[in-house]
């Protein structure tokens, strides 16, 4: 029996979807088609992005059913008898090529190409884009906050704002193949294996009467915990912490303190040197409170002395790049060569490779055999997942983007804006398609 959380998930598609996917069948229309997915240009705070959310797409496509409930749902919002019953048998059939998750990719480059007959190439537009553009928006961010810690650990507070439950899971996810430490987030932890931590708020610390009875009592039931000193006054709060440890002796565990507020810079300066002074220089200096990228950046530029960095808000909304101008259009169907022409809106035609090349990349067609790595893999056959696409690669996502992004030019990589960008061309073939298509769409014959 088909699991409910699973069948209404196969609803996770828009209606004229399945408007279009109706008229396709009315007409027959259901030979193979392609769709590219790619982004058409980069934020203005980015240089690159990189690819994340192809589990998800991946995961919803093998799965993907339709019940008798939904079949219900759906006739009642009008739908033919004949839509009803091809979805009622609908198996996803189709192929996926695909960048591998934790890829660096650009402007045009196609992230992900779906293969299969045309109604279910399209039914499945909404979904694959909400995944690889949600993963991929916060991924992109994490990297960036990796990149400026400069080798200190990174975690992740932003559940509570992030915008929705599952996209909290999932991005914790996609924040592990950007590079990040750990996360508060435990639901992630449990589904994705990846590592949790957490000590404490300063609601604890307000429920005692004193300060340093909280540390106390929370140092019992935690030893290796690391305390939150600036509820009050940061720097009376690192002097009981001193106390503590004068109080317990050889037995004294706690691995560091976090700095939440005020001026991050000069209290963990300061909070170090006392701390050395007290012979604690084994205990680290966390901080967190509104952190950005450019603000972690800072701090590392400034020589702070600082461990690690708890990062919420900013990063699990990426609030300065929210969303990608991302797009899945149709490239090839029956075997022939399809484009938009729309001002500013023009894509390329038929199913293609890109070809990472020693400081650029090339945008080809599917088949092309040119100098450097294809970027493209096939991930799915026949609607199976393949070899290249193992179940739970979070491990290997993150291993290919410190591999990938060390490989890269360092001022595409840089926070700053990369000038000159990263060179992305096409080949002869794909330019010489592209102007065959467009005559052809043109009515030029």
């Amino acid at each position: 029996m088909n699991d409910p959380r699973t069948t209404r998930r196969a609803l996770l598609i828009d209606q004229y979807e399945l408007t279009m996917a109706q008229a396709y069948l009315a007409g027959g229309m259901e030979e193979r088609a392609t769709f590219s997915l790619f982004v058409r240009e980069l934020p203005d705070s980015r240089n690159l992005l990189l690819a994340c959310g192809l589990e998800a797409v991946l995961d919803w496509l093998e799965a993907l059913r339709f019940d008798g409930e939904t079949l219900a749902y759906l006739e009642s919002l009008g739908l033919s008898s004949r839509l009803l019953g091809w979805l009622e048998g609908l198996r996803f059939e189709g192929d996926v090529r695909a960048m591998p998750e934790g890829t660096p990719f650009f402007p045009d480059e196609p992230v992900l190409e779906v293969d299969a007959p045309l109604p279910q190439a399209q039914l499945v537009e909404s979904f694959v884009m909400n995944q690889i553009h949600s993963q991929t928006v916060l991924a992109s961010k994490a990297s960036r906050v990796v990149r400026a810690a400069a080798g200190r650990r990174v975690l992740d507070f932003g559940l509570r704002r992030m915008h929705g439950a599952d996209g909290a899971v999932w991005g914790a996810r996609a924040y592990h193949v950007a590079g990040l430490t750990g996360t508060s987030n435990v639901a992630a932890g449990e589904r994705f294996d990846v590592t949790v931590s957490g000590t404490m708020a300063h609601s604890f610390v307000q429920a005692f009467d004193d300060e340093l009875d909280a540390f106390r009592a929370f140092v019992r039931e935690f030893p290796e915990t690391i305390l939150l000193v600036d509820t009050y006054d940061t720097m009376e709060g690192i002097e009981k912490v001193i106390r503590l440890a004068r109080e317990i002796g050889d037995g004294f565990g706690v691995r560091g303190v976090r700095i939440d507020s005020g001026d991050l810079g000069d209290l963990a300066t300061r909070a170090r040197a006392r701390l050395d002074e007290a012979g604690l220089d084994d205990l680290i200096v966390v901080v967190s409170g509104g952190l950005t990228d450019l603000d972690i950046a800072r701090l590392v530029a400034e020589g702070r002395p600082i461990d690690g960095f708890g990062v919420g808000t900013s990063m699990g909304v990426s609030e300065d790049a929210p969303k990608l101008d991302m797009a899945y259009k149709l490239v090839e169907y029956a075997g022939v060569g399809r484009m938009k022409t729309s001002t500013g809106k023009v894509t390329l035609p038929g199913r293609k490779q890109v070809f990472r090349q020693d400081g650029r990349d090339v945008i080809a067609r599917h088949g092309e055999s040119l100098p450097g790595r294809p970027l493209l893999e096939p991930v799915m056959e026949g609607g199976r997942r393949t070899e290249a696409a193992p179940r739970g690669e979070a491990d290997g996502g993150r291993a290919r983007a410190r591999r990938e992004l060390a490989a890269l030019p360092a001022r595409v990589t840089a926070l700053e804006p990369a000038d000159p960008p990263y060179e992305v061309v096409r080949s002869e073939a794909m330019e010489a398609h592209l102007a065959e298509v467009r005559r052809r769409v043109s009515g030029g014959g």
